[in-house]
């Protein structure tokens, strides 16, 4: 089997959405049954209109119904299994034994995966479930590469499902009580409140005496795991027999499902790159993780609690293109000027456009897109399509000669000056630039504390003296030098930028 890449699906749009960038399959909850009762799901009708979306483009739709089901859910069981394989469902996944067998009995031309929470972690296990007639296993997260070649050397023909990226839950392969004991909302049945993501205290009696385990370096949240991110091991999981690489996140936003299957697409089809890797930090996560691929790995907890702030903000999604102007639906708020970055299955992937004309849904000029979920429209010269993303930097990546790159890291450079072309115009106060140093490309991180913007060179050396600038005397380049570098006619169009920057 062809490598495949298998995306969440929180809801009907967010199906469409994940094979739009690339996803060769996607795996859903209905009402009932499956493991996120909080996300959106598919009703019936959505369900039916969702697998009819999938087969047209030779896609595939995954249903999970691995409650671990008690005597009462059995009834309203069959009939949704018998529904499923009515609609053409191209599996379900299960983690009950007794859902499993009456999956068997009544849609018997279902193909059954068996979910992570079956917890399969050796090849006995493996073939246990492929005699009872499984057509896949999702292998646990606590299984290394080494024990996945394993099962598929023992087991060549059953075909292995692994998680690749996402959020991780500190159990054993998430059969956990927690959620059940302390808000009585249970895990195993679709309700989990993550409890496992705050802060705790531990207190260990021992002969009489309490001992508490204190704050330290590593924290307090002594539950919370760390993100999965195994962009840079595709290969290898692919040669060690996993055939079916999985994104976790059906209560995710829109931008994260299109962000991880734009990157992984990309990745399988073209090999792993630093750039394609980047793009998992465009997203907020806790730290990454490989967890337990390459064996025992004690390094797992996220233990401040803390996420990373992705290094952009998704902006809008875009819904139309017409006659050179792009219709999109705001996330956040954005203004005439901006400069906004393109997420996108196609060739216009990080290309960037300059917000211009910007009108609201009625056509009025509007340089302000405050309202959230409202529509938008300005003028773009790039030919979007339905589903493309559009997103603003946070964090900027620019290259910076020996000299001012030392100054900036001894702290003694208040402003670098870069001509303002459009890539520096979207910098705003309050973004990072990661500088890297040209020759020995040693990398450095500014926050950008103010802005200031003069049509010509001359202008800028008027306003802001040598010493302002953090350059010593004679340093700075005349206005003759930059006009041999920089033409009168750029300098007209772009300007020059300057930049206060505080060292991180």
């Amino acid at each position: 089997m062809k490598a495949e890449l298998l995306a969440p699906a929180g809801n009907l749009k967010k199906l469409k959405l994940a094979f739009l960038f690339g996803a060769d399959a996607v795996y859903l909850g209905c009402k009932d049954f499956s493991l996120r009762t909080y996300a959106e799901n598919f009703t019936d009708e959505e369900l039916s209109e969702g697998i009819a979306y999938a087969h047209v483009r030779g896609k595939r739709v995954y249903v999970a119904v691995n409650i671990f089901a008690k005597n009462a859910d059995l009834p309203a069981l069959e009939r949704r299994l018998k529904f499923l394989e009515e609609a053409g469902a191209d599996g379900v996944l299960v983690s009950d034994p007794g859902v499993f067998r009456l999956a068997r009995r009544v849609a018997p031309s279902l193909p059954i995966h068996i979910s992570t929470q079956a917890n399969t972690q050796n090849y006995e296990a493996a073939a246990m479930w492929s005699e009872l007639g499984a057509k896949r296993v999702v292998l646990g997260r606590e299984v290394s590469l080494e024990e996945i070649a394993r099962i598929h050397e023992a087991l060549p023909r059953l075909e292995l499902e692994a998680f690749v990226h996402g959020a991780m839950c500190i159990s054993y392969s998430g059969r956990c009580y927690l959620s059940d004991y302390l808000e009585g909302r249970s895990s195993n049945r679709g309700a989990c409140a993550q409890p496992c993501r705050d802060a705790y205290e531990l207190r260990r009696k021992k002969g009489g005496e309490l001992l508490s385990a204190e704050e330290d370096g590593r924290g307090v949240y002594l539950l919370n795991s760390k993100d999965l991110n195994m962009a840079r091991h595709l290969g290898e999981l692919s040669a060690a027999g996993v055939c079916s690489f999985k994104i976790e996140g059906r209560m995710k936003s829109e931008y994260y499902l299109a962000t991880t299957v734009n990157s992984y697409r990309r990745i399988l089809d073209t090999g792993w790159s630093e750039a394609l890797g980047e793009e998992l930090e465009t997203l907020t996560h806790r730290q990454y993780t490989t967890a337990y691929a390459f064996g025992k790995n004690g390094d797992t907890v996220s233990a401040d609690g803390s996420q990373i702030s992705g290094t952009c903000d998704f902006i809008a999604i875009v819904l139309g293109y017409e006659r050179g102007r792009v219709q999109v639906e705001m996330r956040s708020r954005f203004f005439e000027g901006d400069v906004l970055e393109i997420l996108s299955p196609t060739e216009n992937f990080t290309k960037r456009v300059t917000v211009e004309d910007l009108r609201d849904g009625e056509g009025s000029l509007c340089p302000d897109a405050k309202l959230v979920q409202a529509r938008y429209s300005f003028k773009c010269p790039l030919p979007l399509r339905e589903g493309d993303i559009l997103r603003r930097r946070r964090v900027h990546t620019m290259t910076l000669c020996p000299a001012p790159f030392a100054k900036i890291e001894a702290g003694k450079k208040t402003f670098e000056i870069r001509l303002n072309d459009e890539k520096r115009r979207a910098v705003k106060v309050g973004d990072t630039i990661e500088f890297t140093e040209t020759e020995s490309g040693k990398k450095m991180r500014v926050a950008v504390e103010s802005l200031q913007t003069f049509a010509t060179y001359k202008d800028l050396l008027h306003a802001l003296p040598p010493a302002a600038c953090g350059y010593d005397a004679g340093e700075k380049a005349s206005p003759h030098d930059m006009d041999a570098y920089y033409p009168p006619e750029k300098q007209e169009k772009f300007g020059f930028l300057a930049i206060g920057v505080k060292l991180l």
